[in-house]
């Protein structure tokens, strides 16, 4: 019985939601292993490596590619930061995400970077840190099958703000590989924290509490790990992923961030998500309702992103 209420159920939101009933597989579970969501996080990847060291910690990459990959392949590639305010987090929260791209035919890749919890870290740390993932990728292209000239970053809020800055901010690179591109070709954001100070003509939308705030968590480097205030031309095509009900990241920063890149004459893509709240795109989430509503955005989200890295030539139609 309680099955059959389910399908029911099924069949009133597929009628309600014609891109749901003309495409059945937005309906059902994406992959998410039961310990995707926890530190470490455990998932059925093909191969995960040490991409950075800082001290006595060893950073990881999961790598997730196409059946019968091979490193003469040359494919688009995919990296992930997860959100968490710079504060905590886990790479299995774009699990599924990595899990779609590789069945698709793109190398993806969801990475471990170090946050404050753990490492005691600030967010130029946290930056410095992606940064080097993505070198990293490139100094690996040939081993991994991966085109550096299509490597994208990608993330959500806190890391959604880390990619859109290895995209826009200059300097907070150390490590290894310094004569590899740090700067995405793509960029790939979900709700990203893209504006981390005031900005002109929109004084009285952000609280200067809020402000303060986030410049003491930054050091006072707010403004300039700040991607907003780093748009030039040149800055990677980009999707942004946003619910216009987004109380963590207000909705009208990403729209006015938009604005500027297309501004400077940079591909900006923004899909607006109604009433959407901060993370509606991560699946699986929750449980009855709240979980089939978690999952159906990110199907919808999933679909919009496939056709921006199609329109790239990263993916094939």
């Amino acid at each position: 019985m309680v099955r059959f209420l389910s399908l029911v159920l099924l069949a009133l939101v597929c009628l309600a939601n014609p891109v749901l009933a003309a495409d059945p597989v937005l309906a059902s579970d994406p992959p998410e292993p039961p310990t995707s969501w926890t530190y470490p996080p455990q998932m059925n990847a093909s191969a995960v490596e040490v991409y950075r060291t800082v001290g006595d910690v060893e950073l990881k990459a999961w790598i997730f590619t196409p059946p019968n990959h091979q490193p003469t392949d040359s494919r688009a590639a995919a990296v992930f930061f997860f959100g968490g305010g710079w504060n905590a987090g886990t790479p299995g929260q774009f699990y599924p995400h990595c899990v779609h791209l590789a069945k698709r035919g793109m190398v993806a890749i969801t990475v471990d970077y170090r946050v404050k919890t753990r490492h005691q870290v600030l967010p130029q740390q946290c930056l410095a840190d992606a940064k080097a993932a993505l070198r990293w990728v490139r100094a690996n292209a040939k081993r991994l099958g991966v085109n550096p000239k299509q490597v994208a970053a990608g993330g959500g809020s806190a890391g959604g703000h880390l990619a859109a800055a290895t995209g826009t901010v200059k300097g907070f690179e150390d490590g290894d590989f310094l004569d590899y591109r740090s700067t995405p070709d793509a960029m790939l954001l979900f709700n990203p924290a893209v504006a981390l100070a005031a900005i002109d003509g929109q004084e009285n939308e952000f609280p200067a509490e809020k402000l303060a705030d986030i410049d003491r968590r930054c050091d006072g480097l707010a403004k300039q790990l700040s991607p907003f205030h780093h748009v030039a031309k040149g800055v990677a095509p980009t999707v942004i992923f946003h619910g216009t009900n987004d109380s963590a990241v207000p909705y009208w920063t990403v729209v006015e961030y938009q604005k500027l890149m297309k501004d400077n004459g940079n591909r900006c893509q923004l899909m607006t998500y109604q009433g959407q709240p901060h993370g509606f795109f991560n699946a699986g989430r929750g449980q009855g309702e709240k979980r089939a509503e978690a999952n159906r955005r990110y199907h919808q989200t999933i679909k919009q992103l496939d056709e921006f890295l199609v329109s790239l030539g990263y993916l094939k139609q």
